[in-house]
């Protein structure tokens, strides 16, 4: 089995017999993976934070041929969500970006575009956890349709057909300033949010979430 190292975004953890985890992780060159993490949910484990969601990692890990499950061996933590995570509203944005993420993206198919999307709208909402927040899902949105080959015209107020232009051509730290609140893109998000939905053919729990915000 050869052991191989990769950056990876932790998506979400599944409880596996006694002290194990099933782990569904996100990395740079490899795609979408799963894997078991041994011994994960004992209190001195090799993985220590690196499985809290939406954790930025260097995971160690064995991928042995035809098998669909990788053996995870320890991670190494590069960012941590856990300031975020401590604030409701930015907590369920995390969900979100993780549920749309595992949801949307296909096995095994790298994506680099996506995996630097994911670092540009968690860097805008750390710095930003509360002006940056319908910022930061709105355009984690936009870009999560376009990247996976599907945003079709969005019938949407003049003002969000402007912030959408706007958000396709530049990055989302270089966003004019301009008063955001939940109300701000709404119809945007909920098209954008339709369509994923239609795509993957189930619903975004999240998404409701996020509408009573």
């Amino acid at each position: 089995m050869p052991a191989r190292i990769s950056e990876a975004f932790t998506l979400r953890t599944y409880p596996y017999k006694e002290a194990d985890l099933i782990v569904s992780f996100f990395t740079r060159d490899q795609g979408k993976m799963r894997g078991i993490a041994r011994r994960a949910r004992r209190p001195k484990s090799n993985f220590g934070s690196g499985l809290e969601r939406l954790s930025q990692v260097n995971v160690h890990y064995y991928q042995r041929e035809g098998m669909e499950l990788v053996k995870l061996d320890s991670c190494e933590l590069i960012h941590s969500q856990f300031g975020l995570a401590s604030d409701y509203a930015a907590g369920v944005a995390l969900d979100f970006f993780s549920e749309v993420t595992e949801q949307l993206l296909p096995a095994a198919e790298p994506n680099e575009k996506y995996f630097r999307l994911m670092m540009a709208v968690l860097e805008h909402l750390r710095a930003e956890p509360e002006k940056g927040l319908w910022t930061a899902v709105t355009y984690f949105s936009l870009w999560a349709v376009r990247l996976s080959g599907f945003l079709a015209h969005q019938r949407v107020s003049a003002e969000s057909r402007e912030i959408a232009e706007e958000m396709l051509r530049k990055g989302v730290g270089q966003l004019a300033v301009r008063p955001w609140t939940r109300e701000t893109a709404l119809d945007l998000r909920r098209s954008l949010i339709r369509s994923m939905e239609d795509h993957m053919e189930r619903k975004l729990y999240t998404a409701s979430v996020l509408e009573t915000l």
